[in-house]
């Protein structure tokens, strides 16, 4: 079973890229494009996971999340968050009825 490190270590390199070369480097790239190409790109994700959902195709469905959840990592990172933040509000909803937690946010 492949375990959660994966996402330390992701998280790691994208720590690491921060500040490299966009010519050399896609995540360089994505941060160089700054919030606005970060939050195009979630979205074209979002639509690809989407699409592939609606065709059945399993393999195409995985692969396309695993897109989705790498630049939702990299938009994460770009607002100064991690992983370990999302966990931690999964954490804090589990046992919570999914309506009560909606419910309960505040606006806005």
């Amino acid at each position: 079973m492949i375990s959660a490190e994966i996402l330390e270590r992701l998280s790691a390199v994208l720590a690491e890229r921060r500040h490299a070369d966009p010519s050399t480097s896609y995540v360089a790239r994505l941060y160089a494009k700054g919030q606005e190409g970060i939050l195009k790109k979630v979205g074209e994700e979002a639509v690809e996971t989407i699409m592939a959902a609606k065709d059945g195709d399993k393999l195409h469905l995985v692969r396309e999340v695993a897109d989705l959840w790498f630049h939702t990592l990299v938009l994460l990172a770009h607002e100064g968050l991690s992983h370990e933040d999302v966990l931690a509000e999964l954490a804090r909803r589990e046992g919570i009825s999914g309506i009560e937690e909606k419910a309960a946010r505040k606006p806005g």
